[in-house]
């Protein structure tokens, strides 16, 4: 009897001694069982929110539409104006559509004028009269920007895109619920007018004119919501590259930009007199005037890039007496496999000057620039008489 009461009591303290060990056993499996359980739950959750906030995205995004081409409709649709005519009006539906929170739907290609054209500007080929053309009438527009990086401060989607195609589906079954075709409306009202605000897409008839007329305030520099300097720093990633590329080369550096070419051009009035929008322009874009003018901000020695529409060979060449002078043409090994049109061409030459020490433009943009003329980029539609003396001496 001793010994089974004995054998007893060993059993009961070792079961005692089993029971913690098993419970906190047993609670270790269960917190780490809930653990699991709960990561799947919140993996699940994780994997399902992007494809939620995608969806809802896409529910919410408006649209805005301003038509296929810059400045069309408007009575610049059967012709193409210049590089910097197309960028005034694309800046000036940016800035709409930023200003309403829509994406701009912006055309997928852009006209290139044939007058700003001629491979000689890149080449300054030694025949001064040379035509020889790109053979581009127009070019994809993401050849010229980067709508990604844009769309960092725009959102921007071009005309050609399965996302415009979804769009135009989904407002042709809404119908009047979907979309609103409208002209002769403010921006403001567009935006206030739950009409307008709530729908899917906006398509916009601009002004009959050109696109950048919905923005002629932009003399009240308050109602700039995008700089003049937006659209060149947006250029597509191979222009900025080659842009790099040169600026590298150059080392420490000023630039000029000398508009020549339609800018300086004539007409003779009525007594045969001929006549300028820009009178002082042909002398003030001319060496002799151009080394007096940056005198004071270029010091002798000075690596100057010149980028000019002017094609006459050797026509900058007396600024050599005083700087190391450097062209585009220059540096034909990275431009040549890339270049296909002048918008090309400039817009990485607008980098480079960009990025110079000194950035000496033909116009003013603004009060704080440094330019070659005095003469008012626009224009009151005043012709005048040519001046070709000096005003002062150097």
């Amino acid at each position: 009897m001793a010994f089974h009461r004995a054998s007893r009591a060993k059993a009961k303290t070792a079961a005692a001694t089993r029971s913690p060990i098993l419970a906190l056993v047993a609670a270790v499996t269960l917190i780490a069982v809930l653990f699991l359980l709960s990561s799947v739950l919140s993996t699940t959750t994780a994997a399902a929110k992007p494809a939620v906030l995608r969806r809802q995205k896409q529910r919410f995004e408006k649209y805005l539409y301003w038509g296929t081409r810059i400045d069309c409709p408007g009575k610049h649709c059967g012709s193409c104006e210049g590089l910097g005519h197309q960028e005034s009006s694309l800046r000036c539906a940016l800035e709409e559509a930023l200003f309403l929170g829509r994406t701009f739907v912006m055309p997928s290609r852009m006209c290139i004028n044939p007058i700003h054209n001629k491979k000689g500007i890149l080449h300054h080929s030694t025949n001064a009269s040379s035509e020889e053309m790109w053979d581009a009438s127009s070019c994809s527009m993401d050849s010229l920007y980067d709508t990604e990086l844009m769309s960092g401060t725009v959102s921007v989607i071009l005309d050609n895109s399965k996302e415009w195609y979804r769009v135009l589906s989904t407002s042709m079954k809404l119908g009047a619920r979907g979309v609103a075709y409208v002209e002769g409306v403010s921006r403001l009202e567009l935006k206030e007018n739950s009409h307008y605000s709530n729908l899917l897409l906006i398509n916009r008839t601009a002004s009959p004119l050109s696109w950048f007329m919905e923005c002629k305030d932009r003399n009240n520099r308050s109602a700039i919501m995008l700089p003049y300097s937006f659209l060149p720093s947006m250029a597509a990633g191979k222009l900025r590259d080659a842009a790099e590329k040169i600026k590298a080369l150059l080392g420490d550096y000023d630039a000029i930009h000398v508009r020549r070419g339609d800018k300086i051009k004539t007409r003779k009035d009525r007594f045969g007199i001929a006549r300028s929008l820009h009178p002082h322009l042909d002398r003030d874009t001319r060496p002799e005037f151009i080394l007096c003018r940056i005198a004071k901000w270029v010091p002798p020695g000075r690596t100057l890039f010149i980028a000019s529409n002017e094609r006459t060979p050797g026509f900058f060449s007396p600024l050599s007496v005083r700087y190391r002078m450097a062209y585009s043409s220059n540096y034909s090994h990275i431009l040549d496999p890339l270049i296909e049109n002048n918008y090309q061409l400039f817009m990485i030459e607008r980098l480079i000057m960009m990025g110079a020490k000194t950035f000496i433009r033909t116009f003013k943009e603004d009060e704080t620039d440094l330019s070659l003329t005095d003469d008012p980029k626009k224009n009151t539609k005043l012709w005048q008489i040519p001046v070709y003396n000096a005003d002062e001496t150097c």
